[in-house]
């Protein structure tokens, strides 16, 4: 009786039988997002410092440290489509586990050669970089919940994802603060080394995760599909690099998720954009790399508390939809603090509103809105909305700050985008809304289904 009542209880319901794989897989994420909080503040405090002093010119236009990252942002959009293209070319004859060590030994590969120049770097070697660095969290983060969404249940998901995506957040707290504490230390090369050991832990993680969902989990291929979608094999024929969206297209659920990571990813642009430019405004040289390395280690001290103690008994009190709706909430404050008083701190704090919950709650029930999808979606629609929507959000997001920075080139200004944030983020809270709704009445559909035989709900 106690035990059923215990707070632990109420946060993490692991099953006994779930246990070995969400140990697994959360040693597998907390292992990709500590590499992740590795690179994060290393290409982007090497991007900004090579700019800083004499800034970026294209043209006759002399660009801002901050203003040339939103340019490589853009850029990114085109890495994420070549990016799905590979993705969904590569889900054709690869699942789960096998999708893990493709990526890895690339990115392992690519950690060795940057390790021969990335100290000593010029304009391509900074820009390449930071490209690799998103790239490394576009590819391995969308890979591994492919392989996680591919491995459950939504019952199981609503138990097991807020443990899991604890590791995570938990990667994040070790990656950011070890960043810091050794990054006076240890060189660039040296710290892609330690990604290369990370890396190859990834491979083995991955090797006995895919062990056990093989031999405990049944063939799944058809057990859980959206309604109205009995077109979906139709929707992903087709050229690989259109799949996702024919797929996307065909389903209000999944535009729903559109929504929700299109709108999220232009709010989030445009707050890093603000967090940036404060850290750029008010302080210079070594100072910046401390600066952003501190807010990181906060941010993910914060996501850990959230996924620990807020995630899991979020989702399973009171739903997904609530679960997807405590993110905009914290961006609502957020943003209106900036507006009042745009400090150092309070701009600093904007990449804690964002990241502390995105990384962890947000992240956790978005995830778990594709459980109830089929196979196809899983893979190639998640692809396309993870990699080219989330991009060609921030390339959106990319042009109206710089537009607006443009036109108001003094830092005070920079505020105003806050209300540009708010009302985005009221669209936002809307498409959150209906997507809980919908990913409820999936789920309660196919319990009816399964338990009882009763046929799902045309």
């Amino acid at each position: 009786m106690m035990t059923s009542r215990s707070p632990f209880k109420a946060i993490i319901a692991i099953q006994r039988d779930e246990l070995p794989l969400a140990l697994l897989m959360s040693g597998y994420f907390f292992l990709v997002i500590t590499s992740f909080w590795i690179l994060k503040p290393l290409k982007k405090s090497l991007f900004i410092q090579f700019y800083d002093q004499s800034g970026f010119s294209l043209g006759s236009w002399t660009m801002t440290a901050s203003q040339a990252e939103l340019l490589v942002k853009v850029l990114n959009m085109v890495v994420a489509f070549a990016a799905v293209v590979v993705f969904i070319w590569l889900v054709q004859w690869f699942r789960r586990q096998q999708l893990t060590f493709i990526f890895s030994a690339f990115f392992l590969l690519s950690f060795v050669a940057y390790s021969f120049i990335v100290d000593h770097p010029g304009g391509l070697t900074v820009w390449s970089f930071y490209l690799f660095g998103d790239l490394y969290a576009t590819l391995m983060v969308a890979t591994f919940f492919a392989f996680l969404n591919d491995s459950v249940t939504p019952d199981a998901a609503k138990r097991l994802y807020g443990p899991i995506g604890l590791g995570g957040v938990v990667g994040g707290v070790f990656g950011s603060t070890t960043v810091r504490g050794f990054i006076s230390t240890l060189s660039l090369a040296g710290w892609l080394w330690v990604c290369v050991g990370l890396g190859l832990l990834i491979i083995a993680v991955a090797y006995a995760s895919g062990r056990i969902v093989a031999v405990h989990s049944p063939p799944r291929e058809h057990s859980h599909r959206v309604p109205h979608r009995s077109d979906a094999a139709a929707a992903a024929a087709g050229h690989p690099a259109l799949a996702g969206a024919r797929l996307v297209f065909a389903s209000p659920y999944l535009l729903s998720i559109v929504a929700i990571v299109g709108l999220y990813e232009i709010v989030s642009t445009v707050m890093d954009f603000q967090f940036t430019s404060t850290i750029a405004h008010y302080l210079d040289g070594p100072a910046i790399a401390k600066q952003f390395s501190t807010v990181f280690a906060i941010t993910n001290v914060v996501a850990m508390c959230v996924q620990l103690f807020l995630t899991s008994f979020i989702m399973t009190r009171l739903g997904v939809g609530v679960a997807l709706l405590v993110l905009p909430i914290a961006v609502l404050v957020g943003s209106g603090g900036f507006l009042v008083a745009p400090l150092l701190w309070v701009g600093s704090l904007l990449n804690t509103v964002d990241n502390g919950f995105s990384y962890s709650i947000n992240q956790s029930a978005k995830e778990t809105l594709y459980v109830p999808t089929a196979q196809d979606e899983k893979y190639k629609a998640k692809a396309f909305i993870d990699m080219f929507v989330q991009r060609l959000a921030k390339a959106i997001a990319v042009v109206l700050s710089l537009g607006i920075s443009t036109l108001f080139d003094q830092f005070a200004s920079l505020r105003w985008l806050s209300v540009f944030t708010v009302l985005m983020t009221l669209i936002w809270v809307r498409a959150a809304h209906y997507a809980g709704k919908q990913f409820r009445m999936l789920t309660d559909t196919t319990t009816l289904a399964e338990g009882s035989k009763v046929p799902s709900r045309p």
